[in-house]
């Protein structure tokens, strides 16, 4: 594990050891942004009978987000003159450090994880909903009033969805005893917690698709009400930064799930000989098909009704599956 490797390089090798890993991990992260966009354009292409990329790199469109991402870089950035100057500049980079920080909460396999925290679910949870602040400081400090309603959508949408999310997983704790993630993959070696909590499954997937600000809960973006919602006023690599953490946002939010739910790295019955790392890619895989899916399926919801649905519906419905969950373990897992 990581934290073996850092424990055993003291002092100045020890900050060298951790900041290769970490840099390594970026361009891992940033590899899977960049092909992550490209997998969605192919599969939504495919999806709605149309040709997705296809030029830039040949005829699977290989490089095409790669000269997305340097057109971003070279583009001219600008800042409104009447904009908060200092936040505006500082907003994105709020929005994105959160997003790689709960990344190293994740145990990819039995031996890589960057922190074996004792509470990293509870830290994950925490430090994600950070991300709210930079996503309402931007539309704030644009001065623009498509942004600050974008914005204002965002902190009402993703406090909502967050309380939901989380009494999702309570019975995922209860099952478990812990808030250790790798306690929680250990306690799925014999069946994984989809099958013994499909109902917190379903409100978590959901959930967790509105704390993306994905389709069909984008509504702090709506580019048919708020142009582009709270990134309107941005362009270049600062826009480039909110849709970075969107995307490392579904890398960490399907790599939740497949830890919580679909057992993490442990295999299947009989097929114990395949490595736990690939066995985590596919049940990751699967779970970022289907939020592509989704986003090509669903139309976009109407504020007032993506609200009613979190309050109204899935709160409710997760504090039932607490209660059930904890009347089974009392009387089964006792």
């Amino acid at each position: 594990m990581v934290q073996d490797l850092l424990q055993s390089s003291p002092g100045l090798g020890n900050f060298a050891i951790f900041f290769g890993l970490a840099t390594a991990f970026l361009f891992v992260v940033l590899g899977f942004v960049t092909y992550g966009i490209l997998a969605e354009r192919k599969v939504m292409g495919f999806m709605q009978g149309r040709i997705g990329p296809n030029q830039v790199g040949g005829r699977w469109g290989l490089l095409q987000t790669v000269a997305d991402v340097l057109k971003l870089l070279i583009k001219e950035d600008t800042i409104p003159k009447l904009a908060d100057k200092p936040l505006f500049i500082l907003a994105p980079v709020i929005a994105f450090a959160p997003a790689f920080i709960v990344l190293s909460t994740i145990p990819f396999t039995d031996s890589f994880q960057f922190a074996d925290l004792g509470v990293g679910l509870l830290f994950y949870i925490a430090i994600s909903g950070l991300t709210t602040i930079g996503i309402v400081t931007g539309g704030w400090a644009s001065n623009n009033k498509y942004s600050l309603l974008g914005g204002m959508r965002a902190a009402a949408q993703m406090i909502s969805y967050e309380i939901p999310l989380v009494m999702s997983v309570i019975g995922v704790v209860l099952l478990s005893g812990s808030l250790n993630l790798n306690t929680i993959v250990d306690a799925q070696e014999n069946v994984w917690f989809i099958f013994l909590q499909p109902i917190g499954f379903l409100i978590f997937l959901i959930a967790s698709v509105a704390e993306l600000n994905r389709t069909p809960f984008d509504l702090p973006e709506a580019e048919s009400e708020l142009v582009a919602g709270y990134h309107v006023e941005y362009s270049g690599f600062r826009w480039a930064f909110f849709m970075l953490s969107e995307y490392v946002y579904f890398f960490a939010m399907a790599s939740l799930t497949t830890v919580l739910f679909l057992g993490g790295w442990q295999p299947v019955a009989f097929l114990d000989f395949i490595p736990g790392a690939i066995w985590f890619g596919l049940k990751f895989s699967v779970v970022i098909f289907i939020l592509i899916w989704f986003r090509v399926t669903f139309p976009r919801i109407r504020a007032d009704q993506l609200m009613e649905f979190g309050w109204k519906v899935l709160l409710p419905v997760a504090l039932a599956n607490i209660f059930i969950t904890a009347i089974v373990k009392e009387i089964f897992f006792k």
